[in-house]
């Protein structure tokens, strides 16, 4: 299917009233002038964007440099490694068999793979598409890391991983995991009975006329592939090469800006490679078993930022950072590709882009009081995160409450009531949880790690 080529011819399809009013060269500016700060600034080498609202290409364009050594300019049709935007793609694989009929997203994963050492518990599908598992990520094994760049067996990486203990029963938290986007690709295999990257291009990548994104490889060629560097105090450094046995179906997607659009369209908009059944089933969040509702689907989430929903997925990996969002009320997406890692934020730089096009956001609901002594929250706060435990304190400062993760920065949060609080962006979450009256733990909810946190002593 190539109905969304269109998208790589940058220009405007339909009126400018897309932009609602605003002037489009000086919309462009704005964006140029968003995208080439960090490159200006020596933080980050090198950028792809894209922007389309409805059928109008808004800007698709390349920033700073492809290759520093010898000092490439970034062309529009760059290929980056995208690191976890792969996982998208993965569960809309799961659920084109879940439709025809040859899974059930309710199946236990030892179903499909018989010899995995579950420890005694059950673990569906769905756990492992919305990371509540339980199981242990194995980027967060520190022994594991050195072994990044060797070429194992696909055996030999889930055995670095599968006998180790959970790090909560299945169901009990969200902490995100890479181990389970990689038992899904084995199981993606066992079902469909051909490879992981044979199935994304036949039935994902060619079918939405991705052209210049197949499943990366750390020795082919590829033409306009961009090299990929690390951002720190010392400047800009090349980043190690990844070897792609391990990311997998996590995270072993090479794209460019104007084909993660086409994709973004068609998952979207199009219902062609995924049905509008799955794709309800795709981007509705399920439950902890405490009765939580979460904001991570199956491969993305669906979270209100600055007043507005959005669908979204960041990707990192050695060398490379990305962002795929869309705003469905506005029917905008938006790419930002780095090939950077660790020198600027491209969420922050896609929230940027959204309120360029967009406009200035609803200002935030105004905060309710807290119905008692803000005092009594106050304290330090310790559970399960993503590979090492979070750290929580809770501090009063003059009518209002602020928090600091680890050794981070105070950041205030608005009451929401019902004994949540919100931050400023509205992205994380604290509820309070009372026994016997009493506050004994914080549920902390950053979309990507939903887990309890226990008031210390």
């Amino acid at each position: 299917m190539r109905r969304y080529r269109w998208l790589l011819a940058a220009g405007v399809l339909v009126a400018p009233a897309a932009l609602n009013g605003q002037d489009r060269a000086a919309v462009v500016a704005r964006i140029d002038s968003l995208m080439s700060a960090p490159i200006t600034a020596g933080r980050i080498a090198g950028a792809s964007v894209a922007v389309v609202r409805g059928r109008d290409t808004i800007l698709i364009r390349g920033y700073g440099w492809a290759d520093l050594d010898l000092v490439v300019p970034t062309p529009p049709n760059a290929i980056y490694e995208v690191g976890s935007v792969t996982k998208q793609f993965t569960t809309a694989a799961i659920l084109q068999l879940a439709e025809q009929g040859k899974l059930s997203l309710d199946d236990d994963l030892t179903k499909y793979l018989p010899d995995y050492p579950a420890q005694g518990r059950r673990i569906s599908i769905r756990r492992l598409m919305d990371h509540t598992s339980g199981i242990k990520g194995y980027t967060e094994i520190a022994e594991a890391r050195s072994l990044f760049m060797m070429k194992l067996s696909k055996d030999s990486i889930v055995g670095v991983f599968s006998r180790r203990p959970f790090e909560f029963e299945p169901g009990d938290a969200l902490v995100y995991n890479n181990s389970a986007y990689f038992l899904l690709g084995l199981i993606v295999e066992k079902v469909a009975g051909m490879s992981y990257e044979g199935y994304l291009q036949k039935n994902l990548l060619d079918r939405v006329g991705m052209s210049s994104s197949s499943y990366c490889s750390e020795s082919a060629i590829v033409k306009r592939k961009v090299r990929g560097y690390n951002g720190g105090p010392r400047g800009l450094m090349k980043a190690f090469q990844q070897d792609h046995a391990w990311p997998y179906a996590a995270g072993s997607l090479c794209s460019t800006a104007g084909d993660l659009i086409a994709w973004l369209r068609e998952l979207h908009q199009g219902g062609q490679v995924v049905t509008r059944s799955a794709y309800r089933e795709l981007i509705t969040p399920g439950t902890l078993n405490d009765g939580t509702r979460l904001r991570y689907a199956k491969g993305l989430s669906v979270v209100d930022e600055d007043g507005r929903r959005m669908i979204s997925h960041g990707g990192g990996i050695s060398g490379f950072v990305s962002e795929t969002r869309y705003y469905p009320a506005a029917d905008l997406a938006v790419v930002v590709l780095f090939n950077t890692a660790g020198g600027a934020d491209p969420s922050e730089a896609a929230r940027g882009i959204a309120g360029i096009v967009l406009g200035p956001p609803p200002p935030p609901p105004a905060g309710v009081a807290y119905p008692a002594d803000l005092a009594e929250l106050a304290g330090r706060y310790r559970g399960v995160g993503r590979g090492a435990p979070v750290d929580l304190s809770v501090v009063v400062e003059g009518a209002g409450l602020k928090v600091r993760q680890g050794n981070g920065p105070l950041r205030e949060l608005r009451y929401a009531g019902d004994d949540v609080f919100h931050g400023t962006s509205g992205r994380d979450r604290y509820r309070i949880i009372r026994e016997g009256g009493k506050v004994v733990a914080v549920q902390l909810d950053l979309v990507s790690v939903v887990t309890r946190l226990a008031r210390q002593p």
